[in-house]
């Protein structure tokens, strides 16, 4: 039985599909107009493993996840750039991909752009005009908050409470504070397309209730995104799409915490917000996953050099036993008795995972399943008498699972694709592992002289090193 804590009811339910057997997810995505740092890709990474566990557990997951391309920061970096909105989006679109990709996150059934869904979103305000929960201003539309009494349901605000932070803007026409702009009139050099109320473009809101609805429907599983979400854009997103449809929008709300800087907010004010791209160059993309996951999703994650360093240990550590497992198989003889202990041990580990993951997808205890596993697989491997074969397959099986829900590594086939060192007899192999070794904690002590030496040193003698995203490979040449 799978419990989340549901921000909207501030408490943990037990998790019950719309449909038997199938789970309907909306994710916010990117806006796109810079690379994504390492606060987005919590997120991304958070949501991916959740979607990875319902498969797990045998529901058909339909997982959507939007791109912002229609923004006020895209139309200002754009003008920046000397490029148009457009072009810098579908840069930015471009290098979402290869960052999601390099950190094992799986592709969205559906990535809907705003620009491509003009037609529902003015589909969606006509219907709240409609309704008298919108009006038409000066070519503006705007959501008259107080007409939506339950408004304030999910951030726990009563609409009294934030009129004392709400202002009217220069340029403006709302008739409230509260109010939300729904539509905006074009205004010089600005993307814009037709509409019953002038050219103009889409308010931030409006476009992922649109797009939820289109690809979902109402009353779909799972809405999920970063905790600064919550209000206003989460807030707002519940108010015009129940008002426009009647229904629940979303069943379940999903939140993550947090990336702190040594205790101090990620920012980009104060210069302390690192990107995805330049992390992965530095690390390994195991070794970052297995940070973003070592901390429950709603707790803030703090980040240092040192926590991400541990974590490529860590990861090291995952890949070392996949390596003795695969070797273990390799030289074990079929059929045999035995192990009766490790097999118990591993349906002991197997429950112990699925209830972390059960407990509102608590990915820091299933990670520790993982190690005790890890642990599990040493001692039995290194016993006197090792386990028969069918039971060392077992324990793969169960380690490919565990690598399936967390996405530590990618797979291939059904099982996780780990690279080692490429060629040599097993004494060389080892030998080269032991001086690798040794180079990454130059690198981890940011002793760049000694790391480098290694690598040239090794060229001269024919083996090349390549730092890839799941840590290094070697060749002869």
């Amino acid at each position: 039985m799978i419990e989340v804590y549901n921000t909207l009811t501030g408490s943990k339910e037990r998790f019950v599909p719309a449909e038997p057997g199938r789970v309907r997810v909306y994710v916010c995505g990117p806006t796109t107009y810079n690379y994504i740092h390492l606060g987005n890709a919590r997120t991304f990474v958070i949501f991916d493993t959740v979607r990875r566990y319902l498969e797990y557990c045998g529901f058909k997951v339909v997982f959507i996840q939007n791109f912002t391309d229609v923004d006020d920061k895209i139309i200002k970096r754009a003008a920046e750039e000397n490029t148009t909105p457009h072009a810098l989006a579908q840069k930015y679109t471009r290098a979402y991909y290869e960052d999601a990709d390099g950190l094992n996150v799986l592709r969205a059934d559906v990535y809907p752009r705003v620009s491509e869904h003009i037609a529902e979103i003015i589909g969606l305000i006509e219907t709240l005009v409609a309704g008298g929960f919108a009006y038409a201003a000066g070519g503006d539309v705007y959501f008259s908050v107080r007409r939506y009494p339950d408004y304030g349901k999910l951030s726990g605000r009563s609409p009294d409470e934030m009129l004392s932070g709400a202002r009217v803007e220069p340029g403006e026409n709302k008739r409230d504070p509260l109010d939300f702009a729904l539509w905006k009139a074009a205004k010089p050099g600005e993307p814009k397309w037709p509409s019953p109320w002038g050219e103009g473009r889409p308010g931030w809101h409006i476009e992922c209730s649109a797009m939820a609805l289109k690809y979902l429907g109402a009353d779909f599983d799972f809405h999920g995104g970063g905790a600064d979400l919550i209000f206003p854009h989460h807030e707002n997103e519940i108010a015009q799409s129940e008002a426009a449809t009647g229904k629940t929008f979303a069943r379940y709300w999903l939140h993550n915490g947090f990336i702190t800087v040594r205790q101090e907010k990620m920012s980009k004010s104060i210069g302390n917000v690192f990107l995805v791209r330049e992390v992965l160059e530095r690390y390994p993309a195991s070794a970052v996953r297995l940070f973003l996951l070592g901390t429950h999703y709603r707790s803030p994650l703090d980040y240092a050099p040192e926590y991400l360093e541990a974590a490529v240990r860590g990861a090291e550590r995952l890949s070392n036993c996949f390596g003795l497992l695969t070797e273990a198989i390799a030289k074990a003889a079929s059929g045999g008795e035995g192990g009766d202990i490790f097999t118990d041990s591993l349906s002991s580990l197997e429950a112990d995972f699925r209830a972390a993951m059960d407990d509102d997808f608590n990915s820091a205890r299933a990670l520790a399943c993982y190690f005790d596993l890890v642990r599990e697989v040493n001692t039995a491997v290194h016993a006197v008498s090792p386990p028969p074969k069918k039971v060392l397959e077992q324990a793969m099986e169960l380690f490919s699972a565990f690598n399936r829900v967390l996405g530590i590594f990618p797979e291939k086939e059904g099982k996780p694709l780990i690279m080692k060192a490429a060629g040599g007899d097993d004494f060389t192999g080892r030998l080269l592992e032991l001086i690798i070794a040794v180079r990454q904690e130059a690198r981890i002590r940011k002793d760049w002289a000694v790391a480098d030496q290694i690598r040239e040193g090794l060229k001269e003698i024919g083996i090349v090193l390549e730092d890839t995203v799941e840590g290094v490979r070697w060749k002869k040449v």
